[in-house]
């Protein structure tokens, strides 16, 4: 539907390292503070009027201290933690500290993970900005004291900034708001000190997090929210099987609706423009539309699930290799085969996708809680037939993504662009989806099957694994292919199983890959949603044919990896590992690294007599570097197991002569508050960097809780979700 090869485009804004380190001398843009610090002569001045200070900190007459936040806030609290960076070298006071998104301006503010591009996932946020925003911070301490001891005529030396306030030793004092403009004509300093940890008041620390009574009181203003003078609502009607395309269509009783402006035809569907939201959906309630399924997917999920297990029982493409796996599997004194299957699955964030466009022909403006910013601004700017810089894209706060706001082809923007060119008239269009669209509407984790054999020897130890993964790639076909995709194999169908920590003498793993025309895209901790629980729940079953403990077990294998052993003892420690749990109760373990972050999990779970089960705790222990705010990071530890555990409970997504089963909250059910256990986390004191914390807590999940039924039952659920097992005769 939308171009793949996205390649040409993105090529108009991809600043080289040159590039963005000249800009970052300071051209016109007041203080410019980048990934390194340049040499750079005297900064130019503030922007007037705005209290400008530089990209990453404004400062106001009053001393409000203004973070500009580069990656998109979609409930994960990134804002707080890049305004506790600053803040910390800043060493401004907490109440000073405001957050605002920035522009859609890779030279400035890309993800420095990722090159050139401006954008927010692969739990990279704090991980790529923690030295830039430090630094950001340290640079405007400095520049502040510079410009007050210039002032003040004293050396620089007898000059602090702390608590909010430039202090001499003479006593005279000033707020950080009066220098602020001073301070931009200074010399940016080249490498500005950083605190040592020993100092640090906020890094580690518990803070109220900035966006917290702004929520709490409805006054965040996201995509959702957003009104505009004039502006009208589109509502389009998609094609109920992926690759359908429209043959025809009436719009006569949609027009008669009353509100309904016009209906036009993209290459998306065809759009209801009315004055407001509501005429939108009832005039695409009445469209009568004729699609040709000619082109489309209309294989149901059995038949796809046939034909996945039948690509199971073939070789695939070899993408990792050691030792002689067939040898250990042929000498073994005892094979485990395990045959697991999971489904597709819909990212359904609370907040469905909406985007804000305004076109006058010449220049566009967009506002949406864009993901990644590059894409979105080079998308639509090829489709409008303009400039990347004749466009604007504004971030506002989102509500969730778990990846689905990322997309290599940008296609809700783009889908706003050829709504905004069709209408043809200057004044604003929302273009808003409703949850049906949404979990209908595709860019699922897709599905997979995989098979697995392992072998012991006669004294219990693990000899040979051999692992058979056969699913969609989600980045074949898109900008990051290239990148991502070697001789044929997508890295995010493999990862978890091509880099195991265990130490394995004989190992072999394949790839089938294979075609199917539902559009797929990352899922919260991407591959690691199910390469993890097929490992995991295999350790446990080899554990058991060992005869050994489940913990003892995998220490012993992951002896070359402390950091993975470290997670698993604290989080066993804490569960109380070793000792009964309560009358009723089983628990399960699981430890699993992804985006750089280890973390363990131990489920205690209660079961009846009728095969229900309830997860009643969940012990968690994550090591993620520096912690730069502990209360931040069990949120989203909590968040992640609430999100990995609500979709193994009884989520799927389904599709019945190749159109989607589900469509709402009633079909596709959200994990319930009764449904959440007692979580506990548990952080690994670390001097190391800072990395993920968004996604890292779901993988461990389902398998832990997995491995507590096994206990508890003896049956290996290997078919997900939860709910399309039998649990009862336990």
């Amino acid at each position: 539907m939308f171009p793949n090869k996205l390649n040409s485009l993105l090529d108009q804004a991809q600043p080289s390292r040159r590039t963005f380190l000249k800009a970052a001398g300071g051209a016109g843009l007041g203080l410019i503070i980048g990934a390194a610090l340049p040499s750079a002569g005297p900064a130019s001045a503030a922007i007037a009027g705005n209290g400008s200070f530089n990209p990453f900190v404004r400062i106001s007459p009053d001393g409000l201290v203004t973070v500009i936040v580069k990656h998109l806030d979609k409930g994960q609290g990134v804002a707080t933690g890049l305004a506790t960076l600053v803040a910390e070298e800043l060493n401004a006071e907490w109440e000073q500290m405001r957050v605002e998104f920035a522009p859609a301006n890779a030279k400035l503010y890309n993800n420095l993970s990722w090159g050139p591009f401006q954008g927010t996932g692969g739990s990279t946020a704090i991980a790529n900005a923690y030295g830039q925003y430090r630094s950001a911070g340290a640079a405007a301490r400095d520049m502040l004291a510079a410009a007050a001891a210039r002032t003040w005529q004293v050396p620089a030396g007898e000059v602090t900034v702390s608590g909010g306030k430039i202090v001499h030793t003479s006593g005279k004092s000033a707020s950080y708001g009066e220098f602020a403009e001073a301070a931009s004509q200074m010399s940016v300093p080249e490498k500005p000190v950083l605190k040592p940890a020993d100092q640090f008041i906020y890094i580690g620390k518990t803070f109220p997090r900035l966006d917290t009574r702004d929520k709490t009181v409805g006054a965040p203003i996201y995509a959702l929210d957003l009104k505009k003078d004039g502006m009208l609502v589109a509502a389009i009607a998609r094609p109920p099987k992926f690759g359908a395309k429209l043959k025809s269509f009436d719009a006569t009783k949609a027009k008669a609706v009353n509100g309904v402006m016009d209906v036009i035809v993209t290459p998306a569907g065809v759009a209801v423009i009315a004055k407001s939201t509501w005429p939108a959906f009832k005039g695409k309630q009445a469209l009568s539309v004729d699609w040709d399924f000619s082109s489309a997917e209309t294989r149901g999920s059995e038949e796809l699930f046939a034909e996945y297990r039948e690509r199971a029982s073939q070789p695939g493409q070899t993408f990792a290799s050691n030792g002689d796996t067939a040898k250990a599997l042929a000498d073994a004194a005892q094979v485990i085969e395990g045959e697991f299957e999971f489904p597709y699955l819909a990212h359904a964030p609370m907040e469905p996708h909406d985007v804000v466009v305004q076109f006058d022909g010449k220049t566009a403006e967009f506002w949406t809680g864009s993901q990644v910013p590059t894409l979105d601004k080079n998308v639509s700017a090829k489709i409008l037939g303009i400039k990347p810089d004749q466009v604007q894209i504004h971030t506002v706060w989102a509500g969730g993504s778990f990846g689905r706001r990322a997309q290599p082809d940008a296609h809700i923007v783009a889908e706003a662009a050829m709504i905004a060119k069709a209408w043809g008239k200057p004044q604003p269009i929302k273009v808003q989806w409703t949850r049906e669209d949404d979990i209908k509407g595709g860019y699922y984790r897709p599905m997979y099957v995989h098979r697995v054999k392992a072998s012991l020897d006669n004294d219990g130890n693990l000899t040979g694994w051999h692992h058979r993964i056969v699913g969609q790639s989600i980045l074949s076909g898109t900008l990051f292919e290239g990148m991502l995709v070697k001789d044929g194999i997508d890295k995010t169908s493999i990862e978890g199983v091509a880099d195991m920590p265990y130490k394995i003498p004989n190992f072999t793993g394949e790839l089938n890959t294979v075609a199917v025309g539902v559009p797929v895209l990352w899922w919260r901790s991407v591959g690691h949603t199910h390469t993890a629980y097929v490992v995991e729940t295999m350790l446990d079953d080899l554990a058991k044919a060992a005869g050994r403990d489940p913990v003892e077990f995998r220490l012993n294998l992951l002896k070359d990896h402390p950091r993975h052993q470290g997670v698993l003892r604290l989080a066993a420690e804490k569960a109380g590992w070793g000792t009964p749990p309560p009358e009723g109760r089983f628990r399960g373990v699981a430890v699993h690294e992804s985006f750089n972050s280890y973390v363990a999990e131990v489920a205690e779970i209660a079961l009846n007599d009728d095969g229900e089960f309830k997860v009643e705790r969940i012990v968690c222990a994550v090591d993620c570097g520096v912690a730069v705010n502990p209360d931040n990071i069990a949120s989203q530890m909590e968040g992640g197991i609430a999100f990995g555990l609500g979709h193994a409970l009884r989520n799927e997504i389904t599709l019945t002569d190749g159109e989607v089963d589900q469509a709402n909250f009633d079909t596709y059910e959200p994990m319930r508050i009764t449904d959440m256990p007692v979580v506990e986390t548990h952080i690994v004191p670390s001097n190391e960097k800072p990395t993920g914390v968004g996604e890292p807590g779901t993988p461990p999940a389902a398998p832990a809780v997995a491995n507590a039924i096994f206990a508890a039952t003896g049956k290996r659920i290997r078919k997900l979700p939860f709910s399309a097992n039998d649990l009862t005769g336990a």
